[in-house]
């Protein structure tokens, strides 16, 4: 598992996951304008990594600031919560990095940078942390010899390693469980093809690429036992903003009688929304879908529409995978009461 995003010698350090799977290239951010870009491009994605990237880059610009100035660190927290709008774990951790600078109250500049460099270096570690402990909880939903189809990429290039989706899957092969992966290509960037896959084929893992329209058929020839996917953001009663085309896999599930389950930190949930549609859902420019790794793929001139998420309804999920534990319907009291817990 490579780190996808690191703090190095004052400079935010990341993998460039938009060249995968043919080159393996590392950028390395020396402006905040430079990690917002890297976030809105998609050199980084993922609701965590976004939100790791963002705790590196409020520090970054704390950094290049040279003083304590409020109002300036302010600006560089307003650019980065711009990027992009449905990954809660965007705003989770930028409100996280501006509580903890309350907190150092009078400090001194030097020892302020030293400290919100720490709180976001926490935040990628404890991400990892986060992880492992969802995959265990995770695992115990599989069984051996399932075949486990995933959309998008939910793994180790999605969070600070390991993953969210990808890391229960990571952790039933660790439990000895021996699983079968089917990723979906995910169409219009091919996070799956061009990311699980390459993921899960360093890990020795067992997978099988399929294009998005082949779920139906492998499901109805029952080779599909468990569905997981990642989140992006999950309102109080588990409506589930992911990847497009997570609910066209939900409706498939829930037809063929197979689980779906999503696996999530709890930063990715947003207690003050309630229905899915007071999710903000990201529209990304339809250059996306008019040529592929720079080949033309449809004429100049047709219309496009393409939302970058969708939302699945709690209806279709099987259960949520959290750090705090499985929760299960009715969701509105599952997660009211792992909110409660606290960790």
């Amino acid at each position: 598992m490579l780190p996808t995003v690191a703090w190095k010698d004052g400079s935010v350090v990341m993998i460039d996951q938009r060249r995968l799977p043919g080159e393996e290239v590392y950028l390395t951010l020396q402006g905040v304008e430079e990690v917002a870009q890297a976030i809105e491009k998609m050199a980084v994605r993922g609701a965590p990594a976004i939100g790791i990237t963002a705790a590196y880059g409020a520090a970054l610009g704390y950094r290049l600031l040279g003083r304590d100035d409020p109002e300036a660190w302010q600006e560089t927290l307003r650019r980065l919560a711009a990027t992009r709008p449905t990954a809660k774990n965007l705003f989770w951790a930028l409100d996280r990095m501006e509580r903890f600078y309350r907190q150092l109250g009078g400090a001194p500049y030097s020892e302020k940078l030293t400290a919100l460099v720490r709180e976001a270096v926490a935040i990628d570690e404890e991400d990892v942390e986060m992880n492992r402990r969802m995959g265990r909880y995770g695992a115990s939903l599989f069984q051996d010899g399932d075949g486990i189809l995933t959309h998008c990429n939910a793994g180790a290039l999605a969070t600070g390693g390991y993953g969210t989706a990808l890391g229960v899957i990571r952790a039933a092969l660790e439990a000895g469980k021996r699983v079968h992966v089917f990723a979906d290509e995910t169409r219009p960037l091919l996070q799956g093809a061009r990311l699980t896959c390459w993921e899960l084929l360093r890990d020795g893992i067992d997978t099988t690429l399929i294009t998005d329209n082949m779920a139906a058929f492998l499901m109805q020839k029952g080779r599909v036992q468990r569905v997981v996917v990642g989140a992006d953001r999950i309102t109080s009663l588990g409506y589930v903003a992911n990847k497009i085309g997570t609910y066209g896999v939900a409706v498939l599930a829930k037809e063929h009688g197979v689980p779906f389950y999503v696996a999530a930190p709890f930063s990715t949930f947003d207690l003050s929304l309630r229905e899915g549609e007071e999710i903000p859902i990201e529209e990304r420019r339809g250059a996306e879908l008019l040529s592929l790794q720079g080949v033309t793929t449809a004429p100049a001139g047709v219309k496009t529409w393409n939302p970058a998420f969708d939302v699945t309804p709690p209806d279709l999920i099987s259960a949520l995978i959290t750090e705090r534990g499985i929760l299960f319907p009715p969701y509105h009291l599952s997660i009211a009461e792992a909110a409660a817990r606290k960790g």
